[in-house]
């Protein structure tokens, strides 16, 4: 360990899911990728963390489309020969029954190491618990947070790792806090007042969506029967975890309650978290932290070569470094979909999670103005991203964006099976990066990051990380100019308009018509955006504002 971080403190991080490489199937989304690129930079910069996490065996499952163009989930079992076999197995009785947790290791970070644990061994009835990420709602959404907080603390006991935080990345590992707790109050005998303000000391959080449903609940009964409430009173659930309805307990009011510092993850986010969570008594303070990415696993070094190279023909360099990574795009869509995009044509690239508030068809929905883009290949759009397997409405926008590429089959492309590799290509190649969500219900949104360090052009919303870094018509475009409405209809009314202004009056006119201009906002979008939205800018603030 390196001077600058020994005396630093050493922080054991849970989170459900890491998105580490493509092929490694333990991650969903952003929250998986935000966790991988946190522990690659952990790895890279010499930070003393620890990851704890989950063995899923089948992940999130695979995105299948079926003849009529609607989306299905199909599952089948993975393994990994290169876990390592810790030896240790740690029990979590679940619903009064033994469950016992293999711990693996994942060696490819020395001093940030990831430990996950595994249900799937023939002694358990309940070895299903590790097979599907995110798979259920009510139970068995429990007995898998039980497997990772419960669990994972007992692991860090069994593996001889001392730790000086526990840092929760969502709600989903708050039960790390009960086990801690009841560690203080059987083995020390203090009070749950005692040892909850103790452990306050040692617990920090993230939370992540500013979207209510996002944030789970579960009816306080339920909990119990569980066994996750170890030796907590229904009173204390109460106490820790509900607002108004004391029979439900809100995992992050929990974790917000059970912290002694909370982050967002942007500006904005932590402006729209304040006021979201401001009725939540006793909570710890929210201040933002904006995420940041991986560098070496998302940017094209030659593009970043080029962007801070000032000779005369580094412009040149730029775009060329950039047409190859477009070509590379075209090939890998022709080789997935047997469709051949016109690589001098401009392509815009939308990769979401399938919901509502995200709003993946928002540029179709005025044809007069879009209709005739798409049928000249003036643009062409490609789009990827999954549903919850449980999410009809979500199920629902993947068969129109499907729809969509059957009506416009040379100019609308969706690549299924969203993964990292979809969406390196993705971030790398397009020459525009879309993204309207309503506002401000974007948290973050580190795609748009990975973009604009490859010189692709961001064309967004003023939410999530944007509004920090956008320069309109230098680095990249905003559209919508903040502007929030009550009214759903006319909210999506006033961001289509303010979409199809900026698409026709700015983005198409200076890639077809002003070359110079074009590439010089790639290296303005490289430029502005490389350092300040790294994943190692994120951990120095990790460890000045939340470790502290």
């Amino acid at each position: 360990m390196s001077k600058k971080t020994k005396h630093l403190p050493k922080v054991a991080y849970f989170c459900m899911e890491y998105g580490l490489h493509s092929d490694f199937k333990i991650y969903a989304g952003g929250l998986g990728i935000l966790a991988g690129d946190y522990l690659k930079g952990a790895k890279d910069y010499d930070y003393p963390i620890v990851g704890l996490g989950i063995m899923w065996k089948q992940g999130y499952g695979d995105q299948m489309i079926d003849e009529n163009g609607q989306p299905f989930d199909a599952y089948r079992n993975r393994k990994y020969e290169f876990l390592k076999d810790t030896g240790v197995t740690v029990d979590v009785q679940i619903r009064s029954v033994n469950v016992k947790c293999k711990v693996w290791l994942v060696d490819a970070f020395g001093n940030a190491p990831l430990y996950l644990l595994d249900t799937d061994l023939p002694e358990n009835a309940d070895a299903w618990i590790s097979g599907q990420l995110y798979g259920w709602f009510g139970e068995e959404r429990i007995a898998q947070e039980m497997v990772l907080g419960i669990g994972g603390v007992r692991a860090l006991r069994a593996l001889g790792i001392n730790v000086d935080l526990y840092h929760f990345n969502e709600g989903h590992a708050l039960f790390a806090g009960f086990e801690l707790l009841r560690e203080r109050m059987e083995y020390k005998g203090d009070s749950f007042k005692k040892a909850t303000k103790k452990l306050r000391q040692q617990i920090v959080f993230t939370t992540h969506t500013p979207v209510a449903q996002g944030n789970e609940t579960h009816p306080i009964d339920r909990i119990m029967y569980m066994g996750a409430n170890l030796c907590l009173k229904r009173k204390h659930l109460s106490e820790l975890g509900s607002l108004e309805d004391k029979d439900h307990f809100n995992m992050t009011v929990g974790a917000l309650r059970m912290s002694k510092k909370s982050n967002a993850v942007a500006q904005l986010h932590g402006k729209t978290a304040n006021i979201m969570w401001a009725d939540v008594k006793k909570s710890s303070k929210i201040a933002a932290i904006t995420n940041g990415i991986h560098v070496p696993t998302w940017v094209d070094g030659k593009v970043l070569l080029a962007a801070y190279d000032l000779k005369a023909t580094a412009l040149d360099q730029l775009w060329d470094a950039h047409f190859n990574n477009k070509k590379a795009l075209v090939d890998f869509i022709e080789e997935r979909n047997g469709v051949k995009l016109d690589v001098n044509k401009l392509i815009i690239g939308f990769s979401r999670r399938a919901v509502p508030y995200k709003r993946s068809d928002l540029i179709f929905r005025n044809p007069e103005i879009i209709e005739p883009l798409l049928k000249n290949q003036t643009i062409q759009l490609v789009f990827s991203g999954k549903s919850h397997p449980l999410d009809d409405a979500g199920k629902a926008i993947v068969a129109t964006l499907v729809e969509m590429s059957k009506k416009y089959p040379k100019s609308v492309v969706f690549l299924t099976d969203y993964d990292m590799r979809i969406g390196a290509v993705l971030t790398r190649g397009a020459d525009v990066w879309l993204n309207n969500p309503v506002r401000p219900k974007e948290a973050s949104g580190t795609s748009g990051m990975k973009a604009s360090m490859n010189g692709v052009l961001n064309l967004s919303i003023l939410d999530g990380w944007w509004p920090e870094a956008c320069d309109h018509g230098v680095n990249g475009w905003q559209f919508g100019d903040a502007k929030e409405y009550k009214n759903p209809a006319k909210q999506d009314l006033h961001d289509m308009n303010g979409l199809h202004s900026v698409l026709t009056k700015d983005v198409v006119p200076t890639f077809y018509k002003k070359k110079t201009k074009w590439r010089e906002m790639m290296r303005n979008s490289v430029v502005s955006t490389h350092k300040q939205f790294s994943v190692r800018r994120m951990l120095g603030e990790y460890y000045e504002i939340l470790y502290k």
